[in-house]
């Protein structure tokens, strides 16, 4: 597993990216290059064949590179896949709890009491924090 952490990195974490976020977890070469926008194919196809090498993908007769495997290292620990889409973990979590502070609000209102005052200070300290580490992990995505 340290070894594939040392080597997904840069734009092999981009290929296996994309690769990730493919419908069929499978990509062609020139589609990878143009959608990566590599200066030529030869630099997908080094990618891929580092992904290959770690054992992370297999080449189809077709020419397609197809991804075998998932793997949680580096970055991607912090991302899960919905649908198509790779996300923030900590995206659930801002939701849920920004669901939760906006609940509280309705039911119970703004009022003088102490207790209120704490509850929606605690909320949204939390939901700041939260949100900001999921737009945090956003920015740091590959691509």
């Amino acid at each position: 597993m340290a070894i594939i952490e040392s080597q997904l990195k840069g734009k092999t974490l981009q290929v296996y990216w994309y690769l990730l976020g493919s419908a069929n977890h499978s990509a062609g070469v020139r589609e990878i290059q143009r959608s990566l926008h590599f200066s030529s194919p030869s630099v997908a196809v080094h990618h891929l064949g580092k992904l290959q090498n770690l054992g992370l993908v297999t080449k189809k007769g077709t020419g397609e590179y197809v991804l075998l495997g998932d793997v949680k290292v580096g970055l991607l620990k912090f991302f899960t896949k919905v649908g198509r889409f790779l996300v923030p973990r900590y995206l659930f979590y801002s939701v849920w709890l920004s669901t939760m502070l906006f609940t509280y609000l309705l039911l119970y209102g703004i009022t003088g009491s102490l207790h209120n005052f704490f509850a929606l200070i605690f909320g949204i300290i939390g939901c700041s924090v939260l949100w900001l580490e999921t737009v945090r992990l956003w920015r740091e995505k590959p691509f």
